[in-house]
């Protein structure tokens, strides 16, 4: 383990030398930040979803995905140390970091949107939409390490990530949203959706919408999943509330196994895109987005992660089995997330990117707030 200040030196020489990154802090490593240094300047990309190494996908899964592949890469890791948040302001926030005016334009535009969405909805064409939009935030200070260690502090339960790619420059998120987890045939998933602020307490009223969005999620994963005839034993828990930086959102657990572990690469192409990003059902939500946003995703609501990480395990050893001590056993692991809470950094510029789910009971100026909180939530990292 290196120091903090000898981890974001390699940053920096490895993005002087043009070769791809990825740093990152998982939800349940406390504060324990690692990095994936590719050793080349070689654009590598996953074929099928059986590489071992990072990966980093695309909302539209008929893109490539980018891959640092483990043989290629050198791992480093250092302990974050956290700081206490001051209480940050709207109007400070556009003092200290650049030009965060959202225009009637964009609003008008997300209305609009978002009520095609729901037109389509009661016509009975979907059942549910997930619509986004983007902001261009002109930053006085633009660097990816400072708004890294932002985000690091501001979301401890969060997958925080910043990625550098020299095809895709800087991208970075807080992601409460797992997208899977394997280890070997074991393997979980969660189905989130619904938003509200969070005002100090986890135990909160949801209501009907919000309550069915969720269900609509959780419903859809669980058939199919039970579809598949690699999955077996599936297991959901109740729903909770989750807490993801000053918001939360409502969380059914789900886990189960498959029959091989060379069955990932199908069960993720089943999982994404999920409803909590696209909608129900898939290929008509898919087809309305992509018509309807008149703005590329690019990688949010993708996916990136571990994945197919080789995992050397050694049996514990007691002093009434002695024979075991000298087996061990090499297992693959796999940690997804869902591109959430995410911005690309170019030219001095963030470009953030919010969403939210649509139904027959949403309400086109309810939506665009609820873009607004979560933008806000973003930007409060750009902070100096």
């Amino acid at each position: 383990m290196i120091t903090s200040e000898d981890f974001y030196k390699r940053l920096d020489q490895q993005v002087k030398e043009g070769k791809p990154f990825v740093a990152y802090r998982k939800p349940d490593s406390m504060n324990m930040v690692k990095t994936i240094l590719q050793k080349d300047s070689e654009v590598y990309k996953s074929k099928d979803l059986k590489e071992s190494g990072f990966i980093f996908s695309a909302f539209n899964s008929e893109s490539s995905a980018y891959l640092i592949p483990s043989d290629s890469s050198e791992n480093l890791e250092y302990e974050f140390q956290f700081k206490e948040e001051e209480d940050v302001s709207g109007s400070e926030i556009i003092e200290a970091e650049g030009n965060f005016s959202q225009s009637e334009i964009d609003q008008r535009d997300h209305e609009n949107l978002v009520q095609a969405g729901i037109d389509d909805i009661k016509k009975g064409k979907l059942h549910k939409v997930v619509l986004s939009r983007s902001e261009t935030v002109e930053l006085y200070d633009p660097s990816p390490f400072r708004i890294f260690k932002n985000l690091l502090n501001k979301y401890p339960n969060a997958f925080v990530y910043l990625w550098y790619h020299p095809e895709t420059s800087y991208w970075l998120g807080a992601s409460p949203e797992t997208l899977l987890r394997t280890e070997r045939t074991r393997f979980s998933t969660m189905a989130l959706a619904g938003t509200q602020v969070f005002k100090g307490s986890t135990d909160v009223e949801w209501g009907g919408k919000e309550v069915e969005e969720q269900l609509f999620v959780t419903d859809y994963i669980t058939n199919t999943l039970e579809k598949m005839p690699a999955v077996r034993s599936l297991e959901l828990s109740r729903s909770y509330s989750k807490k993801a930086g000053n918001l939360l959102h409502i969380c059914t657990d789900i886990n189960g196994y498959l029959t091989s572990e060379e069955n990932i690469g199908e069960l993720i192409k089943e999982l994404h895109p999920t409803p909590a990003i696209c909608g129900l059902p898939k290929e008509k939500a898919l087809k309305f987005i992509l018509e309807k946003e008149n703005y590329k995703r690019e990688f949010y609501a993708g996916f990136l992660g571990e994945l197919n990480l080789k995992t050397h395990t050694q049996r514990s050893s007691n002093r009434h089995n002695q024979e075991n001590q000298q087996f061990s056993s090499i297992s693959k692991k796999s940690d997804l997330y869902v591109n959430l809470r995410c911005m690309m950094l170019k030219d001095g510029n963030a470009r953030i990117y919010v969403g939210g789910g649509i139904t027959k009971d949403s309400n086109a100026g309810d939506e665009w707030m609820e873009t607004v909180n979560k933008s806000q939530t973003m930007k409060a990292v750009l902070v100096k």
